[in-house]
């Protein structure tokens, strides 16, 4: 990547921000809204929106153990461009709840999914920009690739994070396998009870581990770790990570959709991938290990930060935003 590339998508000073049009961004930490909530699917989902109302949408999503201000500042600067935004929070994180206490409490990929769809339709959105990191990557993979009708175009941190559970039953080399040492660790009943009760602490751990070089402070965590007092987040977290390392069976009422998402299908939308220089889980080879994956038109950035891109470089994530509506 030239001096010039880097300088461009590489968290981009105030005034190349604005000669890219993006305008500048409030202090790190201002709220970007209130909280709304709105019935969708099995969920009453808690979101927040900015930019006009018939703007071209985009659906911004987060991860774990992240929430909706990864993109505190990156929402205003695509609203500024006239996008409606959209910031879920997942379930069981923030004010997302279950509307109904019988609903079982399911984390498989296929229902993150769905529950953007709803989501979706409760709004009126039909084909939104969908962009995100670690489980929101994951979730706008699946939309892109098993229904295309539904996304205009794709920003997809990590490229392709399509879980195939049988697959993910063989060993990685041992750096690797360390990195997920929090997996191994919710595996065990020890792990549900010290995610219960040290899950700030274990959050902050996976933030500084995950990032090495982002210097946050205490009440950008704070602001942050307030989502996981959700009553389903444990459940949730759980879960998810044990339905990946095949110690779950997943819910039949998934089941062609998972099968679908075993044969890892291709992502045909516009799609923009970004990689973190110093995340531990960027894939090697510069987006070469995931680039067949996307068959159409398709760009690929690498920024020096690491797992957390939104909001560790968020003028440059939101160019990729902007581009990836363009491609």
């Amino acid at each position: 990547m030239t001096t010039l590339h880097r300088r461009h998508f590489l968290g981009l000073t105030a005034g190349a921000a604005l000669a890219t049009g993006l305008g500048v961004p409030g202090k790190a930490g201002e709220p970007f809204g209130p909280v709304k909530q709105i019935d969708a699917g099995v969920l009453s989902v808690g979101y927040v929106e900015a930019g006009p109302a018939d703007g071209p949408p985009v659906i911004l999503m987060h991860g774990f153990p992240y929430d909706i201000h990864s993109y505190a500042e990156v929402a205003p600067l695509l609203a500024a461009q006239g996008h409606r935004v959209i910031v879920p929070y997942f379930r069981g994180y923030g004010t997302t709840r279950f509307l109904a206490d019988a609903t079982p409490r399911n984390a498989e990929q296929a229902a993150f999914a769905l529950d953007i769809i709803a989501l979706m339709d409760a709004l009126k959105i039909r084909e939104p920009i969908l962009a995100g990191f670690d489980w929101g990557s994951r979730t706008g993979d699946i939309i892109a690739a098993l229904w295309p009708q539904r996304s205009k175009a794709l920003v997809s941190v990590s490229g392709y994070l399509v879980t195939n559970v049988e697959a993910n039953q063989m060993p990685l080399p041992p750096r690797a396998e360390w990195a997920w040492w929090y997996q191994y660790y919710f595996a065990t009943q020890r792990g549900v009870l010290g995610l219960d009760k040290y899950r700030r602490d274990l959050a902050e751990l996976v933030w500084k581990f995950s990032s090495p070089t982002w210097h946050f402070d205490a009440a950008t965590f704070e602001r942050t770790a307030a989502a996981f007092d959700n009553p389903d987040y444990v459940r949730i977290v759980i879960g998810n990570y044990r339905w990946r390392l095949g110690l779950l069976k997943g819910d039949p009422r998934y089941a062609s959709i998972e099968r679908q998402l075993s044969e890892g299908p291709a992502i045909a939308v516009p799609a923009i991938t970004i990689d973190g220089r110093y995340d531990p889980f960027t894939p090697p080879g510069n987006g070469s290990a995931y680039r067949a994956k996307f068959t159409g038109k398709y760009e690929h950035r690498v920024f020096d930060v690491g797992h957390n891109v939104p909001q560790e470089a968020p003028q440059a994530f939101a160019q990729a935003v902007i581009d990836a509506n363009h491609l």
